[in-house]
């Protein structure tokens, strides 16, 4: 056998199956694609406000997976003072008005070191209601203002369930106060939800990007 040979054979165990030391950086070249390397997050879709009305995801929500997440990045209004929040639809956004209870509450800080609290706020919160649910306190409109964060979506098609969610958002309040907020809730209804719609709670959203991801 030859050294080629002996050596590869090595690296092969009685079963067929390559050792550990059998493969590295410099072992394997001209790979453009692995089968099932997913880290198991997918990117399915992204949108880009520019002075928009809102912004609304009618299409990728589907059974092919059991959790979708949301991630915006400086989405910042065009108005001052004025909440980011979101809403579903179970008919592919015709209409964005699926019942929800919610909880809300939020952490801040002012940039005085003075302000500083952690509370839970009824006025933001939803009991079976229709409503646009807020995931943000007050965003100021600032050339530096806005929020970024997530909210995660639960298994939108099951016909079973209601529809859980959850969202964490970081923003630059109004009043100079930097702002945690934290959203939980459900949709409440056994239709699958298959839109949703992003939009601040008067005026525009001035820019900013929201993605779509899928979770295994």
């Amino acid at each position: 056998m030859g050294a080629i040979a002996r050596n590869i054979a090595n690296k092969i165990t009685t079963s067929g199956v390559f050792t550990s030391g059998a493969i590295a950086n410099s072992s394997v070249t001209g790979i453009t694609t692995l089968a099932n390397a997913s880290d198991g997050i997918t990117l399915i879709s992204s949108q880009t406000a520019s002075n928009s009305a809102s912004i609304s995801f009618t299409s990728g929500l589907t059974s092919t997976y059991k959790a979708y997440k949301f991630v915006f990045v400086n989405c910042r209004p065009a108005t001052d003072a004025v909440n980011f929040q979101f809403n579903l639809s179970t008919d592919a956004g015709s209409n964005y008005n699926v019942t929800k209870t919610t909880t809300f509450f939020f952490a801040y800080h002012g940039e005085d070191d003075v302000d500083t609290i952690l509370e839970y706020v009824t006025a933001r919160d939803l009991a079976q209601s229709t409503s646009f649910q807020q995931i943000s306190g007050s965003i100021g409109n600032g050339a530096d203002e806005s929020c970024s964060g997530s909210l995660t979506l639960f298994n939108p098609s099951s016909t079973t369930y209601v529809k859980h969610f959850i969202s964490n958002v970081s923003f630059y309040q109004d009043s100079n106060l930097m702002m945690n907020s934290y959203m939980a809730g459900y949709g409440n209804t056994t239709s699958a939800c298959n839109a949703i719609r992003f939009q601040m709670s008067s005026g525009n959203i001035a820019d900013g990007k929201i993605y779509l991801y899928g979770i295994k």
